[in-house]
């Protein structure tokens, strides 16, 4: 997934050209925007932190929304693609170090947050998603990617929603390698494709 947060509309313009369909957006007027401009045929996920006030602007604008960490969210989306009568697809956020900066629920949260998205016909939840501590060298966080991917199989095995959780959303430009040796199935590049961030 390319993610675009920051980058311009003619950069993405160029990676559409190349074959590029899948986009990663963290900031939601950010990508009304992006979107509008670049027109039907590309796929747009969510990966930026959701308030649960914009929820009805994601379920209008997204595929896929990695970003899912509470209950009012949960209930914010439900009720946004009720109304739109949409399934929504979403990942289950999970903070594995622990980090205040970070959005995501701790491991042992996900069981329960798991039962609550079950009871909600609009919604569809594919896998995790997780945010490792940043570090220059990608075995200091492959640690992280390997727990993500067993805390996906452990839930999997407690069958508390439909479906296999296939997706799991981890590893950026610097480490994705890591991650996808650990069972990434979506890596969210920027830098690796559009160059250094501006902004």
């Amino acid at each position: 997934m390319a993610v675009t947060k920051t980058v311009d509309l003619e950069r993405l313009k160029q990676a559409v050209a190349a074959g590029q369909t899948l986009f990663g957006e963290n900031y939601l007027q950010e990508a009304r925007d992006k979107i509008a401009a670049l027109g039907p045929g590309l796929t747009w996920h969510f990966i930026g932190r959701l308030q649960s006030n914009k929820a009805k602007a994601a379920v209008e604008l997204f595929e896929l929304i990695h970003s899912v960490d509470r209950l009012s969210l949960v209930q914010a989306l439900e009720q946004a693609a009720a109304r739109r009568g949409k399934v929504q697809d979403i990942l289950v956020q999970v903070n594995l170090a622990g980090e205040d900066s970070k959005g995501g629920i701790a491991p042992k949260e996900a069981p329960a947050l798991l039962t609550e998205i079950s009871r909600r016909p609009h919604l569809r939840v594919l896998g995790l998603m997780t945010m490792p501590p940043w570090s220059p060298d990608p075995e200091e966080v492959r640690p992280y990617f390997r727990a993500l991917r067993e805390l996906r199989d452990q839930l999997r095995r407690l069958h508390l929603v439909e479906g296999e959780l296939p997706e799991l959303s981890m590893g950026m430009t610097g480490d994705f390698e890591a991650a996808v040796a650990e069972g990434a199935t979506l890596v969210r590049i920027g830098t690796a494709i559009f160059g250094p961030r501006h902004g």
